[in-house]
């Protein structure tokens, strides 16, 4: 009987048990389940531009998701969510985890240090264990990030033994990150500079790859590592490359090392190439270059001896108007330099570039201008624009040389048509210069043409700036100061100091601090570099700094007609109003402020009707000065009918002189 007791006594214990922990289990489950329904990538309150949220991302993922509000809507921006872990990192029947035990284990789950600790002590000598589960893994930025630090870690590991095996996983590992589906994940992972870490990483593992008398190739879809012994015999070595890129053809890329050049390296010697075909768009995507990888990105580990190698790129995008540049990665800024390599040779389909590998520099590639704004309309706006400027500064200067001796019996009068006519002749060779310019601008260009011409351009533009100022000058100091304080001479002097003085001063201090290092000339056109030296700036800040002060002089020139106007009646009103815009409508163009409108085509580089009109302001610029300065000047036209007059009397006298001639001849002698 106490047996049957006892035993009824567990099966109600058990039960219990049972119940308890079902009901245990649906409330796990109801939780779980108003997790899962809770909404994740979005933020919850109002959109406010430029605030920020943060988010958790989906359960049993660690990480979260940063959110900026962009015009009204909610944009990601960064993300850290992971999967991978210590504990689902390595191989199912891996026992290393077990070996940091139970509880310290949890402290360090989803630190990269930790992984690296384990992977070392259970797979030493391949590095294989964890690159089942790496693969299997989805390429989300938090992954991205923890494999780009084991990698990194790995790679500062001392090991004096890296054979091919180790560099077969390390490849693959690497590959998988690499692959061109995670190139827009790349550009959530908080840390921006994860794509730079993964090149120098996998370039100082590569660095201690031990290559036999064998060659070594490790080829994998998005990496491509050859290892081999140089020799002094050797009549040159090759490294070729062809690889797919945005997954519809192959690249090719080739890194040569002549043999003058190897005669220079000891015997035997240690060479390794390593081709990527997606690293340059990733490095794009994550560090926010402004420019655009045209090719595979080669990093070469040679002899410190080598000083200079060849390298040939296939280009991926072959646009004829855009050109290429060469340029390595600079290790330790985290930046493309074109400063290490020479363009040799560049056409449609490729580019010849000479490098000098050193261990700051151990990448290269070729470098491709971010998109400019093409359109049939623009073109031809800008050189029929061009034409008429060019036909209108010749008139302009022809009328002005006409009637000089006739405006110009006044001192004042003198000085403002010598800044005009100064003005006139600056615009005009400036816009010669252009059309050379952009002759010269091609595949083929001659690069010491290309930097005179550029530097004529620069100095001309601004000299006409800098004289649209001298005449801003001229007119406040007749309106604040007294005139005729300072000889004439003197004020001659002080203009075309002002005027040519300056921007040569400008123009030769930009080419002497920026063509030395080859960052004067940007790589698709005759013009001022802005990716790399900022050169353009040399010119647009006089220029915005001058359309300022013409402003100025704009706004003082209105005041001082306005007063003059004012306890007036209603008619000497109007004759002020339209005075006003009188004074507006000579300046405006005279004095440049037209290039105002440049500052709209850089905050807004897409727009075209910006860009539309902004080439018809100034490509017309010369036909402004022609109605502006001149024919609307009431004393170039009296001198301009004075001179018509004179010339139909003087011909009208000559036709009476013929005709008396003719009906009384002289008598010759008898």
């Amino acid at each position: 009987m106490t047996q049957m007791l006892l035993l009824l006594l567990y099966v109600f214990v058990f039960l219990l048990a049972t119940e308890s922990c079902r009901t245990l289990c649906q409330a796990s489950s109801k939780s779980k389940e108003q997790v899962s329904t809770r909404p994740h990538g979005e933020c919850r309150g109002t959109c406010v531009d430029n605030s920020y949220c943060s988010q958790p991302c989906p359960p049993d993922t660690p990480g979260d998701m940063g959110f900026l509000c962009r015009q009204k809507k909610w944009h990601k921006v960064t993300e850290s969510c992971r999967t991978l872990t210590a504990f689902n990192i390595f191989e199912a029947d891996s026992n290393s985890v077990q070996t940091f035990g139970g509880s310290k284990i949890n402290e360090y789950t989803n630190k990269p240090e930790t992984i690296t600790d384990l992977l070392m002590e259970k797979c030493p000598q391949n590095l294989s264990c964890v690159i089942r589960n790496i693969q299997k893994s989805p390429r989300i930025p938090g992954n991205i990030a923890l494999i780009v630090q084991l990698l990194h870690n790995i790679s500062t590991v001392p090991m004096t033994d890296v054979d091919e095996t180790k560099m077969k996983s390390y490849s693959i590992m690497a590959n998988h990150i690499l692959n061109s589906k995670s190139i827009s994940n790349w550009t959530f992972i908080p840390e921006r500079n994860s794509s730079c870490v993964l090149l120098h990483s996998v370039n100082s593992f590569a660095r201690k790859l031990f290559v036999n008398k064998h060659p070594i190739e490790i080829a994998d879809i998005f990496i491509h590592t050859v290892g081999t012994i140089l020799s002094r015999d050797n009549a040159g070595k090759n490294f070729t490359f062809s690889m797919r890129v945005n997954d519809t053809r192959d690249v090719t890329g080739k890194v040569s090392i002549s043999r003058e050049e190897l005669q220079e390296v000891p015997s035997p010697s240690r060479a390794v190439s390593i081709a990527f075909p997606t690293l340059g768009a990733i490095l794009e995507a994550s560090v926010l270059e402004s420019i655009t990888v045209n090719g595979l990105v080669l990093s070469v580990i040679l002899p410190k001896e080598l000083e200079r190698i060849s390298l040939i790129f296939e280009k991926i995008s072959k646009s004829e108007d855009r050109r290429a540049q060469c340029a390595g990665w600079h290790s330790v800024e985290s930046r493309w330099d074109h400063r290490v390599c020479q363009k040799i040779q560049e056409n449609s389909q490729q580019v010849v570039c000479k490098c000098s590998p050193s261990k700051t520099f151990t990448s290269f590639s070729i470098l491709m201008a971010p998109h400019v704004l093409q359109s049939p309309i623009l073109i031809y706006i800008t050189y029929i624009g061009l034409g008429v400027s060019i036909c209108s500064l010749i008139l302009c200067l022809s009328i002005e040389a006409l009637v000089w001796s006739q405006v110009t019996k006044t001192e004042i009068s003198y000085l403002r048509h010598v800044c005009i006519a100064n003005i006139a002749t600056t615009l005009l060779m400036a816009d010669v210069w252009f059309i050379v310019a952009s002759f010269l601008s091609g595949p083929t260009r001659h690069h010491s043409a290309c930097v005179a011409a550029t530097f004529f351009v620069h100095f001309f533009y601004l000299s006409v700036f800098f004289w649209m100022l001298a005449k801003a000058l001229l007119i406040l100091y007749g309106i604040l100061i007294v005139f005729h304080t300072l000889p004439k001479s003197v004020l001659v002097a002080a203009l075309f100091s002002v005027g040519y003085g300056c921007p040569l001063l400008i123009a030769s201090i930009t080419v002497a601090a920026t063509e030395p290092g080859k960052g004067y000339l940007r790589p698709e056109a005759c013009w001022l570099n802005w990716d790399m030296t900022k050169a353009l700036l040399a010119f647009v800040v006089p220029a915005l700094a001058i359309v300022v002060v013409n402003l100025v002089t704009v706004t003082l020139v209105i005041v001082k007609t306005r007063r003059a106007a004012i306890g007036s009646s209603m008619f000497q009103e109007v004759r002020a109003i339209v005075r006003i815009s009188k004074n507006i409508a000579i300046l405006t163009p005279l004095l440049g402020l037209t290039w105002g409108f440049g500052i709209a085509t850089v905050l807004n580089d897409s727009s075209l009707a910006f860009h539309i009109i902004f080439s018809l302001l100034n490509a017309f610029q010369g036909f402004f000065i022609l109605v502006f300065g001149t024919i609307l000047d009431p004393k170039i036209r009296d001198a301009l009918k004075d001179r018509i007059n004179s010339a139909q009397w003087i011909s009208r006298i000559s036709e009476n002189v013929s005709s008396d001639f003719s009906r009384h001849p002289t008598k010759g002698p008898s």
